[in-house]
């Protein structure tokens, strides 16, 4: 009989399923009798994944996926709650899974490889999170968005930072203190996500975005996201300064000489991903 830890384990890695579509790394959410929340063990397993995936060469770019009605409803508020009786009242706890959920989002802007969200239902409170925190995101005409947390008492100021940061700051409060949901055509005016697909498409979709990125160069594309996500948190002088820079290491790199040569000559690069 295995153990009870080994048990465990064994469960905790079948919410999360991992496969490879030629360079693309599809991480599948797949707890849909729960609605794919982001339990402790969620979290952990998709921070996890991104750490094993940052070092993996063979990894051009990831699809963030799930199984289900539900996207991700956000953190479970059981687990959670079931530390209220705690010394503490819940606060280390609650401290602990926030700061882990904070760095397993921190980590999808932070890996070099680029990250699509594959949308199919409904993405809430820390799921909403999810989306906003990826790169680009493929929705599908049946799913929606919302920063529900006003409802229960309870404002959803984690997923406020992703969110502000992918919104103007009026669409932003609007979702944080309406709560209200919005459907994925709205979602992509306001610039949550960039393509709306029919239902059952969104996938598929977000993998053939996917293996179009990582048909470029890998050390570009490392390159670009991280002076994409540095650059925005400057003033526009620092940024000018900070681009050209990174533009001018970037010329000098192998891939850009290749890219260069290949379109004066007509031809596809041949890139060295470096």
């Amino acid at each position: 009989m295995p153990s009870q830890a080994a048990r465990i384990a064994q469960h905790a890695v079948s919410i999360l399923q991992r496969e490879m579509q030629g360079s693309v790394a599809v991480l599948t959410l797949n707890r849909p009798e729960a609605r794919n929340c982001l339990s402790e063990e969620m979290i952990a397993l998709l921070h996890g994944s991104l750490k094993e995936i940052e070092v993996d060469k063979s990894v051009r770019a990831v699809v963030i996926a799930a199984n289900g009605s539900a996207f991700c409803s956000g953190h479970d508020l059981r687990q959670m709650t079931a530390h209220r009786n705690d010394p503490d009242r819940g606060r280390a706890y609650f401290q602990q899974i926030l700061n882990s959920c904070s760095a397993m989002m921190q980590a999808i802007v932070h890996l070099p490889q680029p990250v699509i969200a594959a949308v199919q239902g409904i993405a809430t409170a820390a799921g909403c999170q999810l989306v906003a925190s990826c790169d680009l995101a493929v929705a599908s005409e049946a799913a929606s968005f919302a920063t529900p947390g006003v409802h229960i008492g309870l404002f959803c100021s984690t997923p406020m930072v992703a969110l502000s940061r992918n919104l103007s700051r009026k669409h932003a409060m609007d979702m944080l203190l309406t709560g209200d949901p919005i459907p994925a055509r709205r979602a992509q005016e306001i610039g949550l996500v960039n393509r709306v697909v029919a239902a059952g498409s969104e996938r598929d979709a977000a993998i053939a975005l996917a293996r179009q990125i990582a048909s470029k160069s890998a050390h570009t594309l490392k390159v670009g996201k991280t002076a994409f996500y540095r650059q925005a948190e400057m003033n526009l002088a620092n940024a000018y300064d900070y681009a050209a820079g990174v533009m001018t290491e970037n010329m000098l790199a192998r891939d850009a000489e290749e890219g260069i040569s290949a379109f004066f000559e007509k031809r596809e690069p041949k890139w060295r991903d470096e």
